[in-house]
């Protein structure tokens, strides 16, 4: 049997990597910086969504 709350975890690090990477784009001076860590946060969500299903990290399952 294998752990179902894997995927998940594994999405949720995912999006908080993204997340952090934003903060870091926020702060940059360099125009080009900002643009490479937006642009590797939004390929990061992007796979985090693959991993475990499009929006599974925006809503609690009911």
């Amino acid at each position: 049997m294998s752990n179902p709350s894997q995927p998940s975890e594994r999405a949720r690090q995912m999006r908080d990597k993204a997340q952090e990477l934003e903060q870091a784009a926020q702060h940059a001076m360099d125009p080009a910086e900002r643009q490479r860590l937006t642009d590797k946060a939004l390929r990061i969500r992007e796979k985090s969504e693959q991993v475990n299903g499009r929006g599974s990290g925006t809503m609690d399952p009911m």
